[in-house]
């Protein structure tokens, strides 16, 4: 069944029978947590996500969406032209381009930190710039609907996620706890079927996706 954030609460409560005021005021943090390990776990194209932006001269930074999770390309459009920029590490950027006011038409970037990007060489004028990029969705605890696309397309990893947190802050049974962690894992695997297989691939020039049947 699809869960928005009532029915999905409920059902952590039933399924754990705890309703104790200081484990239902963190069933939100329990939702949230799974949230996070899912999307860790699985790079869904539904969370693929672009956006512009401007590289401004003389600055060697570019901020980052507040929903960034990590890149799949950022690119300049110079000229009408889409020139994609080479993902590096911070370091490498650092060693080659050593002196930031040294300026160019930018070849590579890095993730600086979680929420900017370093660019070099440093843009010698200003650019447009194109991020493809994994996004962090809303959660079900946050939105106004109080649905999200995990509740209503991953019902199962979500619940069992949930789950394996709430009883991880119960200090439940460890046999308890190994069964959530287990039914997780499985509902995790089925969904990364789908994200890594299914979703990204063409019937027609890669075939039926075929699996053993024992």
């Amino acid at each position: 069944m699809a869960w928005n954030y009532t029915t999905l609460t409920q059902a952590i409560k039933d399924y754990t029978e705890n309703t104790e005021t200081t484990f239902s005021n963190n069933i939100a943090v329990f939702i949230q947590q799974a949230e996070v390990t899912i999307l860790r776990a699985v790079q869904l194209p539904v969370f693929r996500k672009n956006v512009t932006g401007t590289m401004t001269a003389s600055n060697a930074y570019l901020s980052a969406p507040n929903d960034f999770l990590r890149p799949y390309s950022l690119a300049i459009i110079n000229s009408s032209s889409h020139e994609y920029l080479i993902n590096k590490d911070v370091n490498y950027i650092r060693e080659v381009y050593p002196n930031p006011a040294t300026t160019g038409v930018p070849k590579y970037y890095a993730l600086f930190d979680d929420d900017t990007f370093i660019i070099g060489p440093t843009p010698g004028s200003n650019y447009t710039s194109e991020l493809h990029y994994f996004y962090k969705p809303e959660s079900i605890t946050a939105a106004s609907s109080g649905t999200s696309w995990l509740g209503t397309n991953a019902e199962d990893a979500l619940l069992y996620g949930s789950l394996l947190q709430a009883y991880i802050f119960m200090k439940g049974e460890p046999d308890v706890v190994q069964s959530y962690a287990k039914q997780f894992e499985t509902s995790v695997e089925a969904l990364k079927m789908e994200g890594d297989g299914y979703d990204r691939t063409d019937a027609y020039r890669d075939g039926q996706l075929r699996i053993k049947v024992s």
